[in-house]
């Protein structure tokens, strides 16, 4: 059995770590490159780079910080953020990148993730996908350019059927971004999880929602996800990694433990 993974995401604006409630509300958290090592130093398995504007604003990732982290940290990590060409992608790879994600350029050009897994390998080719649930329909539906509440749409794609569509053109990995849960510490939708699980056979990751150690638990318990990502927990130290992965590997958890 492959260990689980805790991943620390570091949403990425104007060269600072934000975070926010619900994909609003952003706050600066930090400097990048600081953040990066210290949760590498607490154990971290990866960490994922949002670059939450990149899409909206029209433009591609700043890969002079992703260098930069290349050289201070020694685990994985994967950027996102207006990735729109084959060639985009291979220099954020070129700069130290571990793995790329896509997330609106995928939405708006399904075929890329065919190209970049064809290019690249599918296990550098990782899909976001934002999710809202709709509580007046019980449905979830994909949204798109989440990083710029002006730009914000909800798509045609259910959020089940993108799943299952990301994988056939190419998805190595798929975070689940459950937007409803983001910054609110109330515990991953467990419900929407499992669903997705059904019908995922590539690695899931899931975001949105951590609060507790209990919280991460759940998620791989009870939903049977591969990876679990977080931000507020640990940028606000509310929880420290290394006492994270002790107390989910007494529970049973395979998990690596520095």
């Amino acid at each position: 059995m492959l260990a689980k993974r805790i991943i620390p995401c570091l949403d990425v604006r104007n060269g600072q770590v934000v975070k926010g409630v619900q994909f609003r509300n952003h706050e600066i958290i930090g400097d990048i490159v600081p953040l990066a090592q210290r949760y590498a130093q607490e154990g971290a398995d990866e960490l994922v780079f949002y670059d939450i504007t990149a899409s909206s604003d029209g433009r591609v990732v700043d890969k002079s910080w992703v260098s930069r982290v290349a050289e201070v940290i020694d685990i994985p990590f994967c950027v996102a953020g207006g990735i729109k060409s084959v060639e985009e992608a291979g220099q954020i790879l070129s700069f130290g990148a571990d793995k790329i994600s896509i997330n609106s350029p995928a939405l708006a050009d399904p075929e890329l993730i065919t190209r970049l897994a064809d290019r690249y390998g599918v296990q550098c080719i990782v899909v976001g996908i934002d999710t809202w649930h709709d509580a007046a329909t019980g449905r979830y539906h994909v949204n798109q350019y989440t990083g710029d509440e002006a730009r914000t749409k909800v798509t045609t794609w259910e959020t089940l059927d993108w799943v299952e569509e990301v994988q056939k053109r190419g998805a190595g990995e798929i975070v689940l971004n459950m937007m409803n849960q983001d910054g609110v510490r109330n515990g991953y939708d467990l419900h929407q999880l499992n669903l997705v699980r059904d019908v995922c056979t590539v690695p899931l990751i899931a975001s949105g929602g951590a609060g507790t150690m209990e919280h991460f638990l759940d998620a791989f318990q009870t939903a049977h996800v591969d990876g679990a990502l977080a931000a507020s927990v640990f940028h606000k130290q509310i929880i420290n990694i290394g006492e994270l992965k002790q107390y989910l590997k007494q529970q049973g958890v395979e998990i690596r433990v520095c």
